[in-house]
């Protein structure tokens, strides 16, 4: 399908923009080991039937690292637009509906209408997606990331990188005052971004929470700021330096890294996960792609410029490369009992 292909090199990449002038290219920021890429990649198939004049470009992330740090690619699956070489639009995780339909919005420049794909993706989605039976595990999932810290936004985007013009003014908010609080980028995740109005009550974002409670939105932030309130309804923030030892401490052994137990977000967090799991010893992880001040702090703390990283009784272990050469030595699991 010539309207469906692979960039391989950061040049073929920019050769596939540059061909594609003004009309629309959809970049998709992929894993070989990610089986939600595969999926996206079928819905893709099915976008580019329907939409002739559109190119879609698959990328293997990792391959071409280049263009992912340019990009900010922190996970995948993620899919950038672009026109006339400029990006104009993004959209991260694995979301067939909202894909077909940024499609169907930015393609502008002629070609078919698109229901059938839009079609073929609801149903990809509906076949591989979460689904609509798990109420519990959903609110669950949801109570769980509430209470993840003691001061939880809700926000379109990152602290570091707000998607919203609400979003922004809110991380303004917080910051002016010094309110310690960790975030979760509703965009990423459309099960969560719609769940939470239900749970909630509360039909837009971004939403605040302190101590598991729902504070509320924008307005109502700004009403407790001017009043001298929200330092005493969110915990003041503690220095970074003792949040890192506090994070490092909070277990035995912990591994930094991108992603969790039971998704890694790079092949680095991937491999080290399979060395540590054949270890057999108990260790926690901490994923620094949620929190942005702890993923830089903790490279100029330890001095270790790069994840994932391992520490064992608070003391920093290596990345990927040492724990390897610890597992080849047959040292590695003293090391992360703590007896060598």
């Amino acid at each position: 399908m010539a309207n469906l292909v692979e960039a391989t090199t950061q040049q073929q990449f920019e050769d596939f923009l540059a061909k594609a002038g003004k009309c629309l290219t959809v970049v998709h920021f992929q894993a070989a080991w990610a089986p939600q890429c595969g999926h996206m990649n079928e819905v893709m198939a099915e976008l580019a039937k329907e939409n002739t004049h559109t190119t879609f470009v698959k990328l293997e992330a990792e391959s071409v690292p280049e263009v992912s740090e340019k990009y900010e690619i922190a996970s995948v699956p993620t899919f950038l637009f672009f026109k006339a070489g400029e990006k104009v639009d993004r959209l991260d995780g694995a979301h067939a509906p909202e894909l077909t339909n940024k499609v169907q919005r930015l393609a502008v420049a002629g070609g078919p209408g698109g229901g059938g794909a839009a079609a073929a993706a609801a149903a990809a989605a509906n076949g591989t997606g979460t689904g609509t039976g798990g109420g519990s595990d959903l609110n669950q999932r949801l109570k769980k990331l509430i209470n993840a810290a003691p001061c939880m936004l809700f926000m379109k985007g990152a602290p570091q990188e707000p998607r919203c013009g609400f979003s922004r003014q809110i991380v303004a908010l917080l910051k002016e005052h010094n309110i310690q609080f960790s975030s979760f980028d509703i965009l990423s995740d459309e099960e969560v971004r719609q769940g939470l109005k239900t749970y909630s009550n509360w039909p837009t974002y971004p939403q605040l929470y302190a101590n598991g409670e729902l504070v509320g939105g924008l307005d109502i932030v700004k009403e407790l700021a001017e009043s001298g309130e929200l330092e005493n309804t969110c915990p003041k923030a503690v220095t970074l330096e003792h949040r890192l030892k506090a994070v490092i401490n909070r277990a035995p052994v912990v591994l930094f890294m991108k992603g969790n137990k039971e998704a890694a977000k790079c092949g680095f967090s991937r491999q080290i996960l399979e060395i540590m799991n054949g270890a057999g010893v108990d260790y926690d992880t901490f994923d620094i792609l949620q929190d942005e001040e702890v993923r830089q702090g903790l490279k100029t703390y330890s001095n270790w410029p790069t994840y994932p990283q391992l520490y064992v009784k608070g003391e920093l272990i290596g990345g990927l490369d040492i724990v390897k050469e610890l597992k080849e030595s047959g040292d590695l699991v003293s090391v992360l009992k703590g007896e060598s």
